[in-house]
């Protein structure tokens, strides 16, 4: 004969709680598992920073490096291998010329180089020009100058006998030589030194550089009266304008 075991209903509502409380736990389980987003709170008192914020912090942000990225390009380094600025090639010197002294009435006598082929006019200015009493018209200021002569730049009516030139050039006489005379600035007692002229044909050529202004060469010698030919000949190697 069997026995049917009878369930009071309070028990069976109180397994039926035990099981739905089980399912609630399992379910609850199961939604914090490892796939779920974990957040960080702001602590209290902090406002948590907002999209907007983030975004502009941002875009402030790619745009300072965007100016250290423009700046960096744009810092252009001069040729050369250590990055600094080149300084100007120096001018290359002027090309080697002559020595003149240059005295009298000038500003500022003294020695002077001037280039090669440089008249007596450059070496005038080259010394700071003429002087309010230099008497210009007593100069050839055409004739070309040579190394280490003396350029004598007179007063009107004053007469002097220029020292020749050392450079061996062709105005000048080279060492040990007879001593050139410049007919425009010699006075009498130096042009009685020249071969055939004595203290007559010496006061003739003063005379005709009085009156005529200076020689513009020494062929002009032949219209001063008693010098001819023989004589020209004599002097030429010996003078000079």
């Amino acid at each position: 004969m069997t026995r049917r075991w009878a369930v009071a209903p309070r028990v069976a509502v109180a397994a039926l709680v035990v099981v739905l409380g089980l399912g609630a736990v399992c379910a609850a389980v199961a939604l914090t598992g490892d796939g779920a987003e974990v957040r960080t709170v702001a602590p209290v008192g902090e406002p948590a920073p907002s999209a907007q914020t983030s975004v502009a912090a941002s875009a402030r942000s790619g745009e300072e490096s965007a100016d250290d990225d423009e700046s960096a390009a744009g810092a252009v380094v001069p040729d050369g291998s250590d990055g600094s600025a080149g300084s100007p090639v120096p001018d290359a010197p002027d090309a080697a010329g002559v020595v003149v002294h240059v005295v009298g009435q000038v500003a500022s006598p003294g020695l002077v180089a001037v280039p090669e082929g440089a008249r007596v006019a450059d070496a005038i200015d080259a010394a700071g020009g003429a002087g309010p009493e230099a008497d210009l018209a007593a100069l050839n200021l055409a004739r070309p100058v040579s190394d280490g002569e003396q350029i004598v730049v007179p007063r009107p009516g004053e007469t002097v006998v220029a020292a020749p030139a050392t450079g061996g050039g062709s105005d000048g006489a080279p060492p040990g030589a007879d001593p050139v005379v410049d007919l425009n600035t010699a006075d009498a007692a130096a042009l009685e030194a020249l071969p055939g002229v004595g203290p007559v044909l010496a006061g003739r050529i003063v005379q005709w550089r009085t009156d005529n202004g200076p020689f513009t060469a020494v062929e002009e010698l032949g219209e001063v009266s008693g010098i001819g030919p023989a004589v020209l000949a004599d002097v030429r190697d010996r003078v000079r304008v």
